[in-house]
């Protein structure tokens, strides 16, 4: 089997970082019991590392998701996976790709495939017994490097060099490329920007731009995935100093208004940048005091419970805001009637639009982060049995303006103010 597999891979037998760091992934995950389902269901049946993993172990990066690669179908994985108790299921059994699961670990195994047609979009595939194959329907150098369960590398188009000395090369031709997925677009900027150490080659850039109209045939939630890993990448904010890269992703994504407040942050903002979540990041990027905000909802999926976060900081900013609003009796209410993460929003968005920093809000931060929300301490009850107050509009009225009281004086209110209201 190797010597077969050698007329088709440049192997690397080697000891270094790259095959001990594949290794210590194969005996300190359960990928190991994944290599052992599939390489002894039969003769012929092998497994390897592919992709991201493999590239970021070359790079040194942290492997945060294993994908793997066989030439068993996806009706012979379930089989094989099922006779070693291993639970698993058919994330996109018809693209091939099927997702083990062991120990909270989980691994997407895809077979090997060629595609038989394309359409920017989608690709009908069928699935191979060819390596050579497989690699070749890939879209970069980088990503078509497979290793397998002791690290030695199958390596056909160079990635690895590539990724060493900072190219970002389409295999094949890169027009054909694009056009079978227009989301390869947004690929290669994530990759330039994480990994190249040159300009950008000009026959790329002269067939991005004539094919980047097809991005609009991508879906909605293939694209917001897509601006998700660029902007939680190491490489985003080198995008500044990128003309092309920026360029490009402000054609693709026009709601990004807000992208240039990126160029220069302050030093609390530089500092935790990186840690900042997706949907705050979004905010930051569309809220502009317009509807730009609510364009962008519509135009993308995000969750309600998402929507919800971003509107409430858009809502909060469509008023005039400056630093005198920023006290905690002002916040206070916001905070009791909105959450502590709504609070922490508005905070955080104020700081990473300022161009100086402001202790003052750091302050602010520290002090929502480690509240805790009051409860209301009299009820319905209470007015009920203390005051002879009967259940209706009347009592309901009551308890509102008590609250009202109770939050504007810092979560406290004496009995006589309690009073007051009663009989009022």
């Amino acid at each position: 089997m190797k010597n077969f597999l050698d007329k088709f891979f440049s192997r690397s037998k080697n000891l270094d970082h790259i095959s001990q760091n594949l290794r210590n992934i194969t005996l300190k995950t359960p990928a190991n019991k994944i290599f052992e389902a599939i390489n002894n269901f039969s003769e012929k049946s092998e497994i390897r590392y592919v992709g991201g993993c493999v590239r970021k172990v070359i790079n040194k990066e942290i492997v945060d998701d294993i994908d793997l690669a066989t030439n068993l179908t996806p009706h012979e994985v379930c089989e094989a996976l099922k006779k070693k108790q291993i639970s698993y299921y058919e994330t996109g059994i018809e693209h091939g790709t099927v997702t083990a699961i062991i120990d909270e670990h989980k691994f997407e195994i895809t077979s090997l495939r060629k595609d038989v047609s394309t359409d920017g979009r989608h690709a009908e595939v069928e699935f191979s017994l060819d390596w050579q194959e497989d690699a070749s329907r890939r879209d970069f150098t980088i990503n078509s490097i497979y290793a397998d369960s002791d690290g030695n590398l199958f390596d056909p188009f160079d990635g690895k060099k590539d990724l060493e000395d900072g190219y970002i090369n389409f295999i094949g031709n890169v027009e054909k490329r694009i056009q079978e997925d227009y989301l390869r677009i947004l690929r290669y900027l994530r990759f330039f920007l994480n990994y190249s150490k040159h300009k950008h080659d000009p026959e790329i850039i002269k067939n991005i731009k004539k094919n980047i109209d097809g991005i609009s045939s991508i879906s909605s939630e293939r694209l917001i995935d897509e601006l998700k890993k660029i902007t939680s990448s190491n490489g985003f904010l080198k995008i500044f100093k990128d003309k092309e890269s920026l360029e490009l992703l402000e054609i693709i994504f026009p709601q990004l208004k807000n992208i240039q407040n990126f160029k220069k942050l302050n030093s609390y903002a530089s500092n935790n940048f990186l840690k900042i979540d997706f949907i705050f990041l979004i905010a930051l990027l569309v809220i502009d005091g317009t509807d730009n905000a609510d364009y962008f909802l519509y135009k993308f999926n995000i969750s309600k419970k998402n929507q919800k976060r971003l509107k409430l900081i858009d809502l909060f900013y469509r008023e005039k805001v400056s630093l005198n609003n920023f006290t905690e009796k002002n916040l206070n209410k916001f905070f009791y009637f909105n959450g502590r993460q709504a609070v922490i929003d508005i905070i955080n968005f104020k700081i990473f639009n300022s161009s100086k920093l402001e202790k003052k809000l750091v302050k602010l931060l520290d002090t929502y982060k480690a509240k805790e929300i009051p409860t209301l301490p009299i009820g319905a009850d209470l007015l009920m049995s203390k005051f002879k107050i009967s259940e209706g509009k009347n009592l309901g009225n009551k308890l509102k303006k008590i609250e009202e009281i109770w939050v504007q004086n810092g979560f406290q209110i004496s009995d006589k103010q309690v009073e007051q209201i009663v009989k009022s």
